[in-house]
């Protein structure tokens, strides 16, 4: 393949040089001959999820020789947001996207490669990935790690992460005891994988496969399944097809792509993370999208799916359901999403559900549009006077005691003094605890709140206690948890003017979010207002502070 782009390093006399340090990584002619594939692994002995991705990368590796090219690894970092979370280490995670998406088109650039294969799993690692995948425009594919199994804490009982992170309220209401604690923080996380729910990584990995850029059954094959490794290899030999036919990226990622990949994720009740990650990697693929097109599709787009957090179901139960082919059949059944969209098969969507007959198998698991848990869709977008340009909560996870209902608010600045108030038992039925200055340039870094909504669901006020902030949450939250509030309190936000018992009307249903304090008064308080000084002592936060933009954009760096 003399046009390949790996021509520009390895052919011609004045390449000597460069075809003498390819022989010195034990490459044969032959090998240097070939099409030179990226591997991008995130293989980690850190992140769970990733503990098991050099096993995928092999696999990735023999699919690529046995398709007739020379695949070459190189490595990038991942943040596991459980262990990030609720301490400092939280304000790294947002981040970490944008600095995977660059050190991968750092090395895809600087060495030429053909065609990649990613392999993230875990949270931030594949919007990274997924917006370097745009940038670059080489025939890729992604392949991720796949989803955890859940853990068994009891008899016909099953858990995840988001267990113990809700028993720790459970032990401060004295309805867990410690030993329970004990044996669930043990068995409820069984082994490699992204947590077992719907949560940001498995969303991510899903909508992936929605999008087209990764394989089916991407989303959904545990991790623990040799089938995943099948995938992998697969996808090894399906990345030679891609660069033989030259579909690149930006064939697949087109509009219709992107209104599909809303619609799953409204129908599945995906992470609200989502609504950071699709702008920033559609951005990346000059495609525009903003909260109204969220909200637009979440109206017309019935939630099939309640997975743990929102109900009992996980992932290895939506895979034996039929998976995301499944999903987007039935979605497909009522002309909800576009079936002529080019995938990494090299097929349409139409095509690959006809290949795999995809329908549903468990309709306990996947619901029917005619029998839909809403008529609308996991994610709404909210607005009012107190987050004008936005503001989201997954309503698929949300008690219904909460969608319409007025707050008293709690306000603090920061996570730690609202975490504290709530495990003390300082918060009461129809508060609203109020968390200030974390969103992306205030935090800096937009750090997640799971800590905080699990102790509230954990000490039984799921049902009677909204939590709002700037900042965001983690996809395995519950509860009435609006986040991503807009512009965030370090932006002189309408936020950062709540006070201690002011009431906020909360009507989800109607996607309004209103604070009950008059003109005048705001008037006031925005008069006295001094945001403090939110400057980070950490080098790379006040970098990402200086870059990046609102959360209701997706958080993306700002064109300079």
């Amino acid at each position: 393949m003399d046009d390949a782009q790996s021509s520009l390093m390895k052919r011609g006399l004045e390449k000597a040089p460069h075809r003498s340090l390819l022989h010195a990584l034990g490459l044969t002619r032959e090998e240097i001959d070939r099409p030179l594939v990226g591997v991008v692994n995130a293989a980690s002995e850190v992140v769970p999820g990733h503990m098991h991705l050099d096993r995928i990368a092999e696999a990735v590796k023999a699919g690529v020789r046995m398709a007739g090219g020379t695949p070459l690894e190189f490595p990038a970092i991942a943040v596991c947001d459980g262990i990030a979370m609720n301490h400092e280490g939280m304000r790294f995670s947002l981040p970490s996207r944008d600095y995977i998406a660059d050190s991968c088109e750092l090395m895809a650039r600087a060495h030429a490669f053909d065609a990649l294969v990613f392999i993230p799993n875990c949270d931030k690692c594949v919007p990274g990935m997924l917006m370097a995948m745009m940038r670059l425009n080489l025939p890729s594919i992604l392949v991720s790690g796949g989803p955890m199994l859940p853990g068994n804490v009891g008899p016909h009982k099953k858990a995840d992460l988001i267990s113990v992170f809700e028993a720790v309220g459970g032990v401060r209401a004295h309805t867990v005891s410690e030993k329970e604690l004990l044996a669930m923080e043990e068995n409820a996380c069984p082994g490699c994988g992204s947590c077992a729910g719907m949560f940001t990584a498995n969303s991510m990995n899903c909508l992936a496969e929605t999008i087209g850029v990764a394989l089916p059954g991407n989303g959904t094959i545990p991790a623990a399944y040799s089938a995943r490794l099948r995938l992998a290899k697969h996808a090894g030999m399906q990345v030679m097809e891609l660069l033989r036919k030259n579909i690149r990226p930006l064939d697949i990622v087109t509009q219709d792509s992107v209104t599909n990949a809303i619609t799953v994720d409204m129908a599945l009740g995906c992470s609200t993370n989502t609504v950071l990650h699709l702008p920033a990697i559609f951005g990346e693929a000059h495609l525009d999208i903003n909260l109204d097109v969220f909200d637009t599709v979440s109206r017309r787009t019935p939630n099939l799916c309640h997975l743990s957090p929102a109900g009992t179901h996980y992932m290895t139960d939506l895979d034996l359901a039929g998976g995301i082919p499944a999903v987007m059949a039935e979605l497909a059944r009522g002309g909800l999403i576009k079936t002529d969209c080019l995938t990494v098969t090299g097929k349409t969507v139409a095509e690959n559900l006809k290949d795999r007959n995809a329908h549903i198998i468990n309709t306990d698991v996947i619901h029917t549009l005619e029998n839909p848990y809403s008529r609308d869709g996991g994610i709404a977008i909210l607005r009012g006077n107190i987050a004008p340009d936005g503001a989201v909560v997954k309503k698929a996870a949300v008690a219904p005691e909460m969608l319409c209902r007025d707050v008293r608010a709690r306000v603090f600045e920061g996570e730690a003094k609202a975490m504290k108030a709530i495990l003390d038992g300082e918060i009461k039925p129809n508060d609203a605890v109020v968390i200030l200055f974390e969103g992306p340039r205030g935090g800096p870094g937009m750090r997640e709140m799971l800590s905080a909504t699990a102790a509230i669901t954990g000490m039984g006020l799921g049902k009677d206690v909204a939590l709002l902030t700037d900042g965001r949450f983690s996809g395995g939250t519950n509860g009435a948890a609006i986040g991503h509030i807009s512009p965030e309190a370090a932006d002189g936000g309408p936020i950062g003017l709540v006070r201690d018992g002011d009431i906020i009307h909360i009507d989800i249903p109607n996607r309004k979010l209103e604070l009950k304090v008059d003109d005048a008064e705001l008037a006031r308080r925005r008069a006295e207002y001094k945001a403090p000084n939110c400057k980070s002592p950490y080098g790379i936060l006040r970098r990402y502070a200086s870059l990046v933009t609102s959360a209701a954009t997706g958080a993306r760096y700002r064109d300079i």
